[in-house]
């Protein structure tokens, strides 16, 4: 029995473009073989089988014979149409699908593209090679290698991130008339630390192009990181890119994406932060204007008053926060201005107690 291309990408047979390239997009970056290093050959098997299940089921021609033939028809191992598909004997001429003899048996030619190729031209990759059959728009990403050599490893460039500076833009111009429209820009993320946002920073990318000859080219681009950047500016270098047909380059345009960090987080303009607050200290509070150092993200130390007990209390209550003006995130609009600091300050229980304390603590709350 054949695959089932619609069940491999768990979509249903009236499906749109649309729904088949999200349900690809889902199904490609969850069994990509470098993210199942541990699965090996399974991996491999599954990554192809998606792409072509997608191969077949995004082209019209291809998706109409697998519909009526299956598989087997469409790879030209079957001895003829399944039942109730005599209908099709109009159909002969498909490109690249061999004909319909007189109506009778199928005769077909259709074997699978390589899964990088078509992985690389949904994620991104400009112009590519001219062997993806029939499949329109569809044109590989050449110096790919797999997709770990081909991006360098840089951190954000593949769906799955990296540890180094480079980018290749991958294959050069389709020459295929059923290529997709060109491109006009060529995008990448460029993922920056909290602390780059901050302070600012420079950062040299090594950038791969292909001209119209066919050769490969690299670049060195300087983005000059400004204080106060948010997820989401763009930083754009004029025809940076791949060569196209037209004669003109793409523009190479970097997405700033904003890494995590492992205490401070970003609200707009304002920085968040926790400071543990002693159990002691929020039961019996220290006096008043006694203060707590907190390191920055450029590397200063700053005094933090303690928080003190609501009006009618004498504790402090967990989950207290402190403002500090002015000790936020720059605000690139407005050079020379930042945001806020808000502090919460989390009480710290003990995990553990000795017998006398425990003892001492259930006498002093006690009843």
């Amino acid at each position: 029995m054949g695959k089932d291309y619609y069940k491999i990408l768990g979509v249903s047979k009236d499906c749109t473009d649309d729904d088949l390239k999200k349900a690809y997009k889902k199904a490609a970056l969850k069994h990509h073989p470098d993210r199942n290093k541990d699965k090996g050959e399974e991996a491999h098997k599954k990554f192809q089988e998606v792409g072509e299940a997608f191969e077949v089921l995004s082209d019209k021609n291809k998706r109409a014979v697998y519909d009526n033939y299956g598989e087997e028809g469409l790879k030209g191992g079957a001895g003829g149409p399944p039942r109730g598909a005599g209908g099709m004997g109009g159909m002969g001429g498909m490109p690249g699908m061999g004909g319909f003899p007189g109506g009778g048996g199928a005769s077909f030619s259709f074997s699978p593209s390589d899964p990088n190729d078509i992985f690389a031209s949904i994620f991104g990759a400009m112009g590519g090679s001219s062997g993806m059959g029939g499949m329109p728009g569809m044109g590989g990403m050449g110096g790919m290698g797999g997709m770990p050599g081909g991006f360098g490893g840089m951190g954000g460039s593949s769906p799955f991130g990296g540890g180094g500076m480079d980018f290749d833009m991958g294959g050069g111009p389709s020459s295929s008339s059923s290529a997709a429209p060109e491109k006009k820009d060529f995008e990448r993320p460029l993922p920056v630390s909290l602390e780059d946002l901050y302070k600012g920073a420079k950062k040299k990318l090594k950038i791969g192009r292909r001209t119209l000859s066919g050769r490969q080219e690299e670049n060195i681009l300087e983005v000059d990181v400004k204080p106060g950047w948010k997820a989401g500016t763009k930083v754009r270098y004029a025809g940076k890119g791949n060569e196209l047909p037209s004669g003109a380059s793409q523009d190479v345009v970097f997405i700033i994406e904003e890494k995590s960090h492992d205490r401070y987080t970003r609200d707009g303009d304002n920085l968040k932060v926790k400071m543990p607050l002693p159990l002691a200290d929020a039961l019996d509070p220290p006096a008043a204007g006694t203060k707590r150092q907190l390191s920055t993200l450029d590397g200063r130390s700053i005094a933090l008053p303690l928080p003190t007990p609501m009006p009618g209390r004498t504790t402090i209550d967990n989950g207290r926060t402190t403002r500090v003006a002015g000790e936020g995130m720059p605000i690139s609009k407005t050079p020379g201005r930042k945001g806020d600091l808000i502090v919460e300050w989390t009480v710290e229980v003990p995990q553990r107690l000795t017998e006398q304390q425990r003892k001492a603590v259930r006498a002093a709350l006690a009843g």
